[in-house]
């Protein structure tokens, strides 16, 4: 979540990225709100609790003296009536208090809920817009064309015993498959090869957890108007989409120390999104799929080194692409498609032959302090302070959307697919030949 101070000292700030968004920009004014109630609703609790604690300082005061007039022998009436009035007033304002800070809580539930619902602060230079809105920052390679008619994904992969969507769906259901033979292996040695990169970039590899409780997913802000999150309701965990969740999480509630630079970590998981909202969209084939495998980075650095880190994911991701030699373009995505958490957002779309069209296949996000915020992660500032540090994140690979590509561009006319030189090894082949 972003920071309320600048929401208070700036609001129109807030205002024009909640447009850019194409979102409601009044959720500004109904924060701002609530915020004066939960710091008036606070105020009036711990002054109520102060008065409450002179009262009871008063009963041991008024005690005292009905104990000293019994030792000396002397009348304690009026004492005990005054003793007595202290505990009925001290009942009185307990029972206050008790109101007062149940008031509060609401308060304070009511502004963290509203606060929750407001997105990052987009970026200067973030196109406006919905997801066609997005700028184009640099074309890598030309199109794939061919002197014969290509075949699409699916259709290679069966050739080649790579891809089997009807057992899928006959074990998990619609959007679930098999990878066997040259398909595992290809998704085994995408996975190797982002790895490879990654340890080569000082990324510390991690294995997480692919179920995480809800503290974590909602500190990533994937619960706010998500409904692409699978929930294990028995267990009270979410299955991830990305290992980015696990990645934010780990360093939850410290302070971590970046007086060496940047923390970098890298993850490969099993990942699962219930891709709510893409029924009757790429529906043949792996492109758009329930489960599938991904190799994820995360950085956690200090705010002002954040846009210098999001371009270096930039670069890493290039360099993965221009090793599969797919032709490629990086899109600057636009605000309306960030997603709450995202400040800026790069993708980078390879060409997909028969659809005629670029399609995703990584992206890197800068998403400041907004994560770290709500999930309590800080830095020791050089003044000695703390601070939030920001985090970062990016994809290197997944296995089906890659998988894709590289068997539609680099098919050949006999039905074969030509492995590119960076896979090879992990492959053991150039080429992968039809059965």
């Amino acid at each position: 979540m972003i920071d309320i101070k600048l929401l208070r000292e700036n609001p129109d700030l807030v205002r024009a990225s909640q447009r850019t968004r194409g979102e409601d920009e009044t959720i500004v004014d109904t924060i701002l709100a609530a915020d004066e109630r939960r710091r008036s609703s606070l105020q009036a609790f711990e002054q109520a609790r102060s008065e409450q604690k002179s009262v009871s300082k008063g009963i041991g005061a008024a005690m005292g003296k009905v104990k000293a007039a019994q030792k000396a022998g002397e009348p304690t009436e009026d004492l005990e009536r005054e003793a007595q009035a202290a505990r009925d007033a001290a009942t009185e304002l307990s029972n206050r208090v008790k109101e007062l800070e149940a008031a509060a809580n609401q308060a304070g539930e009511v502004y963290e809920t509203a606060l929750r619902s407001l997105g990052n602060i987009v970026k200067d230079g973030v196109p406006a817009g919905g997801e066609d809105n997005f700028n184009t920052l640099e074309t890598v390679g030309t199109t794939t064309t061919f002197d014969f008619e290509p075949l699409d994904h699916l259709a290679l992969g069966e050739k080649l015993g790579a891809i089997d969507m009807s057992r899928g769906a006959k074990v998990s259901g619609a959007r679930f498959y098999f990878l066997k033979g040259a398909g595992a292996r290809l998704s085994q040695a995408l996975m190797a090869y982002a790895q490879s990169i990654a340890y080569e970039e000082g990324f510390t590899p991690l294995a997480v957890p692919t179920m995480v409780n809800a503290a974590t997913m909602g500190g990533t802000g994937y619960l706010d108007a998500h409904d692409d999150v699978y929930r294990v309701a028995d267990a009270d965990l979410y299955l991830t989409g990305t290992s980015e969740v696990a990645l934010a999480g780990f360093h939850t509630d410290e302070i971590i120390d970046l007086a060496g630079g940047p923390l970098r970590y890298t993850a490969t998981s099993t990942c699962y999104r219930k891709e709510a909202g893409s029924y009757g969209k790429d529906t043949r084939g792996i492109f758009r799929v329930h489960q599938f495998t991904k190799t994820e980075m995360f950085i956690y650095c200090r705010p002002e080194d954040a846009v210098a880190e999001h371009d270096n994911l930039l670069r890493i991701e290039k360099r993965l692409l221009d090793g599969l030699e797919l032709p490629y373009r990086v899109i600057d995505v636009a605000a309306g498609d960030l997603g709450g958490s995202a400040a800026r957002k790069y993708d980078c779309e390879a060409w997909v032959p028969t659809q005629g069209k670029y399609r995703e296949l990584t992206s890197t996000s800068n998403t400041t302090q907004f994560q770290a915020r709500r999930l309590g992660i800080r830095y020791r500032t050089e003044e000695g302070k703390t601070d939030y540090v920001a985090t970062l994140n990016g994809t290197m690979l997944t296995d089906t959307r890659p998988i894709v590509a590289l068997l539609e561009n680099h098919q050949q006319a006999d039905g074969s697919v030509r492995v590119p030189r960076v896979l090879q090894p992990y492959l053991g082949t150039d080429v992968l030949t039809p059965l």
